[in-house]
Order: structure tokens, then C-alpha cells, then sequence
């Protein structure tokens, strides 16, 4: 694998599949490389070869299509095609399409240093020398000031307006320009031995009389981004011949890159006898009763996790500008939830002013920006990329497909850029009570982007099985107590591999001196339970320690059946295996201690008084039941009634039944701020509602309040610090835990070998090693396994630790989750923990957590060391890209050592 690609992919933290996409170019590079005037059936047949699904490049240059999902992030692969072409290959000048303007100005915007989305950020050629951005406005300036003596240069282009000087039977005005260089700006730009040519959105313009023009320009190679590879004409649509690379949304939903979609109705709703205007109101107030509902959900979910809170927003779809007019009157009525929306809508389409609305609606994340409701017709397309889309009501008379793909397009994207377990955080909501069969049809046909998935089994995948492999520590597979399958070798029948681990050499064979050893291995556990007299796993070899348990090994030996001492081979020789079995165990363990926290006394905590901040909470009376049914997964989600929940007498007592069943609130001691924050609550629900629909709010989204109350409690938290805590080591050392893995029935890899596929390592086993203190192991990043190389050659022992090994916790929003290092390795000085994280995330909340209390129990664990004389304990958390093979541990410990 080329260098630079690993380089990139980790500066610019690419996600698997934009880390595949640049991987492809890369080796579209080695087979064609990019050169003016190429040979195009020479290049079509080389990438054919390995690329069956480039039949045809369609252009008269090499030009390559990667079909990205929508929310994947093709902004951002762009970014890492130009830093890889002029890295490696010393490409230097870029021909970037828009097919708008609102795409033209977000290209400018990303390209542009400094600004929130700037996609070269990290990319250390770029720092001081960032490329020159030329546009429509500014070419002329560029090329008069010598803008083509710049290290590279990208010119971005709004193919529509090129399109439209076409139609009118002139020549682009950027072919007209003359000016110094003494040819027109098109001239230059084809003359330039390095031009790549990239097309963002290219569906929108294919087929266009400009790109037919731009075709003279001649780049070296095009690269097309695109979500559908295919173009509308009256006969359906046509694919594209030259895919090299087709991740669709189907596979996004799948890895968690992109929202749930869901398709919304009411229970048991029947749209007989109901007017088109009925349905059509029913709809709206759906929408926005589900919309309240999820903005307390955001809002809840972000004060659990100190998260910034997203303001979420409904989009409507109108028929034509008429309707939309209509619909905008209706919302802004006193009707329409008595005039609650009436400034926090605004309309989108062709009839109104551009400049009245672009601000608001390119702001429309912003938690200033009041609008919640959004109208358009068919303005918002590809380019409005916004993350807080969560309640689309489709009113426009289209096709199920239609509504899928255009509609979803624009409300896919993740708010915190990954998935966060919470349903209604994940999900995009379809408002389609009419439509709801259809749509759930559609999406069940194997031609819907968002299709389950197909599995398709031919014989090889027949015969490929999966097995349960136990990475045992070898102190276990040493004394015979390893479980039922190890990863020691593949089960009889398969393939011989050379890197087949070799089980590690028994340290006794006669079955009388193993249950020995595993008596005495038995009786060493126990005292490790008395760290004042074994303080680590050396102390086993002491005499006094040898002679305890010698008498417990003789009182609970007991000879085979028929066995007589006088017949055959004499008696084991009880103290020597049990002298060796201890030998064995300090050999194979790291001493790691288990360490307990304790109050000095009695602990004292509460909540203090406070207003809550219940702006965010406008739930609307409800009315039935709401069904969303997922469209991949076919999950159904009810939203309404009929959730169990108890009468109450006072409106009061639902928000404290709620909340007291959290487990840091206890009602004895709460119960009358427990009250006072209940009748916030209802009195802010009572400004705008009657007592009864109050009531059925409270009913419907018990569980939802108390959450959201419980959350902003958490930040009126107090803690008696006058407290003192103090450590306690129970034990000097913990046996090593198995760690459990599904995989194939295969021989495990070599780690020393970088696996091809690195975007899933954690299919794979590897195995090999000399100096791990278990069999096999997985990781979950090629970092990972080349810090496994480093250990392999500088430790004395290491292990990848299973959960469960240290019980340290530490807090994420209101939970405590388990630690788990990645690493722990025993050198000539000290134990040392190690943490590789990706490098974008090493101030993330979550890891500083872990960081805090991994330094704290080091600390812990040095104190014990002392009291013995043992090693002493460090942390270090070490950005993955600063981890390569000829790193020294000592010199990443120098570097990213963290200290209490």
C-alpha cells in the first residue's frame, strides 16, 4: 500500500469507504498513470482487467466514477484525491465542477483555509502553502497576478452557468478571455500537462452541451462523485459505464454512517372518507407533534452526554410555489397550534426573493436561528447539507422512489457524525400517512437504494464456517486449563498455514503431575487474595509461600482409582512441580493489582435547587398512536398511548414516578425538589394547554420528561468533597483472562504482515508471537498491529487485556463504563499502559475520561510496587499516526507519556 495513502487517510481520518476510494486511485495510478493524451483503450483494458464494472469511460480522457452514498463525505474524499495526486504523483492543477450555485459557493467555502469545514486541514504540505482557490469571479485576477506560479492550484466552476452561456449560442466566457498569457483562460488550462478534471454530482450534468465543451480541455484524468450513478432520461434510467467504485446508501444505513430512514403513520389510520385537505392538515400536526417530541430527545440526549444540543427542524414538500404559499399561510395562522409557528417558519422555492431567505436557511443549524419549519418545492437538492433534518411531511403528489430518494437525500446526515444508540437521535422520520404502504413497498424492492441487504451464498461461502476462538493466556494452555477451543490451530481438515500458531510447549505431560500443577495453580489464586503476603506473582517461589501451599496440594491430592504407589512409575514429586508451577505463573503474568476505591466515612450528595430550562419542551396534545417503520431494518417504533403507564392523581406524580427511577435518586431524600421540578414542569405545560391534554402529554412522554429533567439535574449536582477516599489493593496480581472472538476456522494471520484489507481489521486473527501472553489476538486498526511489532521486540511480556482484567470505570454522561486498555507490556523498568487512539480523537471527552483514570490507578498500582520493590506503573496515550515500525518504545513514552 502506498505510503501516502496511509499518511492521508489518517490526517484527513477518513471513513472506511473514503479510505477504500483512495486506496482504488491509487492503484488506478499504478495501472494508468495519469498522463496527457493516454492510449484510452490501452488504459480501459488495463483497468477492466481489475475493475470489471468500468466498461466504458464515456469521456475522451480516463475518467472514473466513485458512487458515494449520500452523508459519506465526498467533500472530503475530494480533499484526499487532490493532496494524493499532488503528494505522489506532483499534480498541481485541479478543474473542480459545481452543478450549482449552492454546491459552487459550499466548494469555496471548504477549500478555503480557516474556515469550519476546511477539508486540507491537517495536511502538513498545505499548512504554509495552501492551494490558490480560482472561481468564475476571480480567474482574471488570478492569472494577471501569476496565480499559475502557485504549488497548485484548484479552479472551481459552476457548471449551470457555463451551461447557460452555451444555450445562447456563445462560447463560455471563460473561453473569451485574453488577457497577459496572450490566449484565452480555457487554452491555458488545457495546455497544462497536469489538469485533473473533478466532477462533484456529476448525474446533474452529464449529458450537457458544457460538458461536452469541457471535454477539450483534456485533463490526465476525470473523477467523478456522485450518490446515484445513473442519469434520467425518457426511457428510465442509464447507468454509468465507468463505476469503479459503488458504496450505496444501503451499505451507509448498514455501517452507521447516515440516519435511519422511517415511514411515519397512524395506527390503524384509513385515509376513506377523508378529504385530501384533512389528510393533508393531519399530517402537518403529526409532523410537528413528533418533531416537539424529538428536539426534547436531542436536548436530553446532548445534557446526558455534554453534548452541544441540536435544534432540530421539519422539512414540508410542497406541490408548486401556490401550495407552498398556502401551506405558509396556514402554519403562520392562529389555527395551526395557535400561531405557536408563525416565526419560526420560512418558504423556499422559485416565487420568493433568494436574499429573504439563503441566510436563514444556510443557518438553519444554528440554535440562534428561530425557524423550525421549513417549505419548499424543489430547491433544496444536493449541496444543502445539514445535519439536523429529522421530520420530513412530503406533500407533493410523486412516485415512492421519488419521495426516497430525493426526499431522505437531505436529511441523512448524523448530527454528531456517528450513530449514539438513541432511536430517536438516529432516526429520520417520514410523515406519510397516505403513502405509507407504498413507500414501505418501495423500499422492499431490490431496486430501492435503501433495500435490505442481499446475501448471496455460492459454494465457497457454503463451506467457510465460523467458530467460537478462545484467546487463552499461556500460562493456561501451559498448566492444561485452557477452554474448549483456542486459536492454537485450525481444527482438523483445514488448510496447513505457516504461521499457524504452534500450541505453546506443556510444562508437565504426565496427567499426574498436571492435576498437581492445576491444584497448586488453584491454591496460588487464592493467595493472591492476601496482597500483605503476596504482594505479586514472584512471591510464589518464596519458601514460606511454597511450604503453604504444599499442604494444601498434599491434603487435596488423591491418586487415580487403582492406583498403587507401589506399581509403575513412583509418586509425582509434589514440591518440585509446584516449585515450577510457580516459576511458570511469574514468567506469564504481569502483576497487575486489583485496586479498590473506599470513602473515609459516610458520603453525602444531593441535587440543589434550580429553575429548569424548559424552552425546548412544546409537546403538542396528542391525539393516536404514530407507527415508524423503519425501511431497512423493518423495526417498528410506536409512538403514542400505549405504553403502560399508570394513572396518576396529580400531574405532578408522573414526572416523580418518572424520575425516581433513576438509580442516583433517592425519593426519601429528594422528594421536595423532586415536587418543585414536577410543577415546573406542569405549570409550563398548563401556559399552553388545558389540564387534560397536560395530563396526556404527561402520559405519553413520561419517560422522555423525567430524562430530560434528570439531565439538566445532573448539572446541580453536589458532593460532600470533604470526603476522603481511600485505595485499597485486594489483590497483588489477577490471573489472566480469555478473551472470546467469532472468526472463520482459519489460521490465524502474521502479525508482521499488514493484512490487505485494513478497512476491516477486525475480521481478522493473527497470531505468531514470542513474547504475548496469550495465543492469538485481534485487532482493530493497523496501528494497533504495528505497535504489537514494537512490543514483540522491545517488551519482556505484554498482553492485550480482556474486559473485566482491571475493573476501572469511568464516567460518560451520566453512566459509569468500564476501561479497557488496549495494551499493557512489562519492560526492563516498568509495566506500561498503552492507548492507541486515532489522532482526531484525542480530546475527545470519552478518552480524556479514560486517560484520568487510567494515570490515577498507575499512580495506585506505583504505591503497591514500592512496598515490594516491584515496577512501577506508567499510561501513555499515542496518536495512531505516530506509530510506526521503527518507533522505539522508549521514544513514544518520551513523547506521549501521560502524567497525574
Amino acid at each position: 500500500m502506498n505510503r501516502h495513502v496511509n499518511a492521508i487517510a489518517g490526517r484527513l481520518s477518513l471513513r472506511a469507504p473514503q479510505r477504500h476510494s483512495l486506496e482504488i486511485l491509487d492503484r488506478v495510478t499504478e495501472l494508468v498513470p495519469p498522463r496527457k493524451d493516454a492510449d484510452l483503450e490501452a488504459a480501459l483494458a488495463a483497468l477492466r482487467a481489475e475493475f470489471p464494472s468500468v466498461t466504458d469511460f464515456e469521456r475522451d480522457f480516463p475518467s472514473l466514477c466513485f458512487a458515494l452514498a449520500t452523508g459519506v463525505g465526498k467533500t472530503r474524499l475530494m480533499g484526499a484525491f487532490i493532496t494524493y495526486l499532488h503528494v505522489a504523483h506532483g499534480l498541481n492543477n485541479f478543474f473542480v465542477l459545481a452543478p450549482n450555485l449552492t454546491i459552487y459557493n459550499k466548494l469555496i467555502s471548504d477549500f478555503t483555509p480557516n474556515t469550519s469545514k476546511y477539508v486540507l486541514k491537517g495536511i502538513a504540505e498545505f499548512a504554509i502553502s495552501p492551494p490558490v482557490i480560482t472561481t468564475g469571479d476571480n480567474f482574471e485576477r488570478q492569472i494577471a497576478s501569476g496565480g499559475n506560479l502557485f504549488p497548485v492550484t484548484i479552479n472551481i466552476f459552476n457548471i449551470s452557468k457555463i451551461n447557460s452561456e452555451v444555450r445562447g449560442g456563445r462560447s463560455p466566457r471563460i473561453r473569451s478571455f485574453k488577457e497577459e498569457i496572450g490566449d484565452s483562460y480555457f487554452d491555458y488550462l488545457a495546455a497544462q500537462e497536469d489538469l485533473v478534471l473533478i466532477m462533484d454530482e456529476s448525474h446533474r450534468y452529464r449529458a450537457t452541451a458544457g460538458v461536452r465543451a469541457i471535454n477539450e480541455l483534456k485533463p490526465v484524468m476525470g473523477l467523478e462523485l456522485t450518490a446515484t450513478p445513473f442519469v434520467e432520461t425518457t426511457r428510465g434510467p442509464t447507468p454509468f459505464r465507468n463505476v469503479i467504485f459503488d458504496y450505496p446508501l444501503a451499505r451507509a444505513m448498514e455501517d452507521g454512517f447516515v440516519k435511519e430512514p422511517a415511514v411515519v403513520t397512524r395506527k390503524d389510520f384509513n385515509p376513506a372518507g377523508k378529504s385530501p385537505d384533512a389528510v393533508q392538515l393531519l399530517k402537518l400536526e403529526d409532523g410537528v407533534r413528533l418533531h416537539e417530541s424529538v428536539k426534547v430527545d436531542l436536548e436530553t440526549y446532548a445534557r446526558e452526554n455534554g453534548e452541544r444540543i441540536v435544534k432540530p427542524f421539519v422539512l414540508v414538500i410542497a406541490r408548486d410555489t401556490t401550495h407552498a404559499a398556502e401551506l405558509m399561510g396556514l402554519i403562520r395562522s392562529d389555527a395551526f397550534f395557535e400561531g405557536r409557528y408563525a416565526d419560526k417558519v420560512i418558504q423556499v422555492d422559485s416565487s420568493v426573493k433568494e436574499e429573504e431567505t439563503v441566510e436563514k436557511l444556510l443557518t438553519v443549524e444554528h440554535g440562534d436561528n428561530p425557524v423550525e419549519i421549513v417549505i419548499h418545492v424543489n430547491m433544496l437538492k444536493e449541496g444543502w447539507d445539514v445535519t439536523n433534518l429529522y421530520t420530513i411531511v412530503p406533500l407533493r403528489a410523486a412516485n415512492a422512489r421519488t419521495l426516497i430518494e430525493q426526499s431522505i437525500g437531505r436529511g441523512l446526515r448524523l448530527p454528531y457524525g456517528r450513530r449514539t444508540g438513541v432511536i430517536a437521535v438516529d432516526r429520520l422520520n417520514i410523515v406519510a400517512h397516505d403513502r405509507f404502504q407504498e413507500i414501505v413497498d418501495e423500499a422492499n424492492n431490490p431496486s430501492s437504494p435503501i433495500h435490505l441487504k442481499q446475501l448471496v451464498l455460492d459454494d465457497a461461502d457454503l463451506t467457510q464456517k465460523t467458530v467460537t476462538v478462545v484467546a487463552a493466556p499461556t500460562i493456561l494452555t501451559g498448566l492444561g486449563l485452557q477452554s474448549t477451543r483456542t486459536g492454537d490451530a485450525p481444527t482438523p481438515g483445514a488448510a496447513a498455514h505457516p504461521m499457524a500458531v504452534a500450541p505453546p510447549a506443556p510444562a508437565f505431560t504426565d496427567p499426574r503431575e498436571i492435576r498437581v500443577a492445576q491444584l497448586a495453580y488453584g491454591a496460588f489464586r487464592k493467595l493472591a487474595r492476601e496482597p500483605d503476603k503476596v504482594p505479586s506473582a514472584a512471591y510464589l517461589s518464596r519458601p514460606e509461600v511454597q511450604a503453604l501451599v504444599v499442604r494444601e496440594v498434599q491434603s487435596q491430592y488423591q491418586p487415580a482409582q487403582l492406583e498403587m504407589e507401589s506399581v509403575g512409575k513412583p509418586a509425582p514429586d509434589i514440591e518440585a512441580v509446584i516449585a515450577a508451577t510457580a516459576k511458570l505463573m511469574a514468567e506469564r503474568t504481569i502483576d497487575i493489582p486489583r485496586i479498590i476505591v473506599m470513602p473515609k466515612g459516610e458520603v453525602k450528595a444531593g441535587f440543589r435547587p434550580f429553575t429548569l430550562d424548559l424552552s425546548g419542551m412544546r409537546y403538542a396534545a396528542p391525539t393516536e398512536e404514530l407507527w415508524a417503520k423503519h425501511l431497512r431494518t423493518d423495526q417498528v417504533d410506536v409512538i403514542g398511548l400505549s405504553r403502560g403507564n399508570l394513572l396518576e392523581e396529580r400531574l405532578e406524580d408522573y414526572v416523580v414516578s418518572g424520575l425516581i427511577d433513576f438509580s442516583d435518586i433517592a425519593y426519601d431524600e429528594h422528594a421536595d425538589l423532586l415536587y418543585e421540578l414536577a410543577g415546573q414542569v406542569v405549570r409550563h405545560l398548563r401556559s399552553y394547554l388545558s389540564e387534560q391534554e397536560a395530563g396526556q402529554v404527561l402520559a405519553l412522554h413520561q419517560r422522555e420528561i423525567a430524562r430530560a429533567v434528570h439531565a439538566q439535574m445532573q448539572d446541580h449536582f453536589w458532593l460532600d468533597d470533604t470526603v476522603e477516599y481511600h485505595h485499597e489493593v485486594r489483590q497483588g496480581w489477577t490471573e489472566l483472562k480469555e478473551s472470546a472472538f467469532t472468526a472463520l476456522n482459519e489460521p490465524p494471520l502474521d502479525y508482521r504482515v499488514s493484512p490487505a484489507d485494513k478497512s476491516n481489521m477486525a475480521r481478522y486473527l493473527f497470531g505468531g508471537f514470542a513474547k504475548c501472553l496469550s495465543t492469538i489476538t485481534k485487532f482493530h486498526s493497523d496501528s494497533e498491529r504495528k505497535l504489537a511489532v514494537i512490543l514483540e521486540r522491545e517488551a519482556l511480556k505484554w498482553l492485550r487485556p480482556a474486559k473485566g482484567q482491571f475493573q476501572m470505570f469511568y464516567r460518560s454522561g451520566s453512566d459509569h463504563l468500564e476501561y479497557q486498555p488496549d495494551f499493557v507490556a512489562e519492560i526492563d523498568d516498568c509495566v506500561v499502559m498503552l492507548e492507541p487512539k486515532m489522532a482526531s480523537q484525542m480530546n475527545d471527552r470519552d478518552v480524556l475520561a479514560k486517560r484520568d483514570v487510567a494515570v490515577q490507578w498507575c499512580v495506585w498500582a506505583s504505591e503497591h510496587a514500592r512496598t515490594y520493590g516491584g515496577k512501577p506503573w506508567r499510561y501513555a496515550l499515542i496518536p495512531h499516526d505516530a506509530i510506526v515500525e521503527n518507533m522505539t518504545l522508549a521514544f513514544l513514552l518520551k513523547q506521549y507519556e501521560e502524567k497525574a
